[in-house]
């Protein structure tokens, strides 16, 4: 399970997931990428379970980045706890999703090989995305 060695502070506000994606929204290393489309909170198990999957059908043919990280704790109070007394400890770990963020790269496929492989890696995530290709001197910004 992906999460950080270790984190300068314990807790983290929750923040917002306002505007669109401005680092890690162009194709960097593979040939098709699946983008997200709308903003979410992805955890470490989504993450997991999405690489398992591309990693099963890549082999050894294709090559594989994964662009997010988890670095943002979630915490949350026991079950039949009354109001107050603080705030809960850290659950599990996520990674802030903007629209328009790169979630996993490939390359090393045919086409349609790698459509269909982040098509089924997409059906494991909580967010609508879209397969973008790498073009020569296109780069796209955002959705």
């Amino acid at each position: 399970m992906l999460m950080p060695r270790r984190s300068k502070w314990r807790k983290q506000q929750r923040g917002r997931m306002k505007g669109k994606a401005t680092s890690g929204s162009r194709i960097s290393f593979g040939e098709y990428a699946l983008m997200a489309i709308e903003p979410c909170w992805l955890t470490a198990r989504q993450i997991e379970a999405s690489r398992v999957v591309l990693t099963k059908k890549l082999r050894k043919d294709g090559k594989l980045w994964i662009r997010v990280f988890p670095d943002k704790p979630v915490s949350k109070k026991p079950l039949e706890v009354r109001m107050g007394k603080g705030k809960g400890a850290p659950e599990f770990w996520v990674a802030p999703i903007k629209p328009g963020r790169i979630i996993f790269e490939i390359e090393g496929l045919s086409d349609e090989a790698s459509c269909a492989v982040l098509k089924e890696a997409s059906s494991k995530l909580p967010v609508k995305t879209k397969i973008i290709k790498r073009e020569e001197g296109i780069h796209y910004e955002g959705i």
